[in-house]
């Protein structure tokens, strides 16, 4: 699958997706053609989203992040459950068309989020949003 497909993909499925923090933001979808010559790292992220390299940043599992928003509840309603299925389908389109995803967290309070994960073409893709932790 080209680099353009997967990005295709990953913009169905987040198209009026919002990530649910203390405010909702919608996701960017993304595609970082280095090929093999770059491998992820926190001071590599820091430089191509543009932070300073004193930025704090996490490393989150991308099973850990998803959790609250793929799990459906009995209190939802038929939204919220609709909801549900949307970020069950992206994780799946996700954890089908990337490997080695992982969720890096940048900054504190207003935390910009970068899911990201490699193409076959050994580049990399993902999504980015903003999650506000207070």
């Amino acid at each position: 699958m080209t680099n353009l497909e997967v990005f295709e993909l990953l913009y169905e499925a987040v198209k009026g997706l919002l990530w649910n923090s203390e405010s909702d933001y919608p996701f960017e979808v993304f595609i970082w053609e280095f090929g093999e010559k770059v491998s992820l790292n926190n001071e590599v992220v820091l430089k191509i989203t543009k932070h300073t390299l004193d930025t704090p940043i996490k490393i989150i599992e991308f099973d850990v992040f998803f959790q609250g928003a793929i799990t459906p509840k009995s209190w939802h309603d038929p939204e919220e459950s609709e909801m549900v299925k949307r970020y069950q389908e992206l994780v799946n389109t996700m954890q089908e068309y990337l490997s080695d995803l992982k969720v890096y967290k940048v900054g504190e309070v207003e935390i910009d989020v970068y899911i990201i994960g490699r193409t076959n073409t050994r580049d990399y893709a993902g999504l980015a949003t903003v999650s506000i932790e207070t």
